[in-house]
């Protein structure tokens, strides 16, 4: 208790010592924290305008900077993705190409005359005899109604 009482002016008229400062001077002692309310309701706060206005200013220069940023991020997501969507379509364009010319192979070996008439003769059919075979007129361009008619047809059996 004497060492207190003697260091204890000097400790509270200097400057705050550290926390290892004061437990090298006085260990054992208890730690002591002072409570004083502080009472602001009688502060106002002065509006200044100069500085109000300078963050206006901030607020809608950052907008206007978010605003340009998210339509190039959404430019630029748009590009890519119509970028995946013409090469889908290029590889099925192409995919439909080889298709149709293997197809236009398939109907052009099918229209072969000599593998038509070997098929034909095979399944035992001739060539028409004369009159057999009746020419039709050509259809006409204009889109006028044509009347139907059977004039000189005749029906021709076949052996079996």
């Amino acid at each position: 208790m004497a060492i207190w009482a003697t260091n204890l002016p000097e400790l509270l008229s200097g400057p705050v010592p550290q926390q290892s400062t004061l437990r090298k001077y006085m260990p054992g002692a208890p730690e002591i924290f002072l409570v004083k309310p502080v009472d602001n309701s009688r502060l106002v706060r002065v509006a200044d305008k100069k500085r109000r206005r300078e963050m206006y200013w901030l607020t809608a220069a950052m907008v206007a900077l978010f605003s340009l940023v998210m339509l190039y991020v959404v430019q630029h997501c748009s590009a890519v993705e119509y970028g995946y969507k013409i090469e889908e379509l290029r590889k099925t364009r192409d995919a439909l190409m080889d298709t149709s010319k293997t197809l236009r192979l398939e109907e052009a070996s099918l229209k072969d005359p000599q593998r038509i008439d070997s098929l034909a003769r095979s399944m035992g059919m001739q060539l028409p005899q004369a009159g057999q075979v009746q020419r039709v007129e050509p259809v006409s361009t204009d889109n006028t109604p044509v009347m139907a008619r059977a004039v000189g047809l005749s029906v021709v059996s076949m052996p079996q």
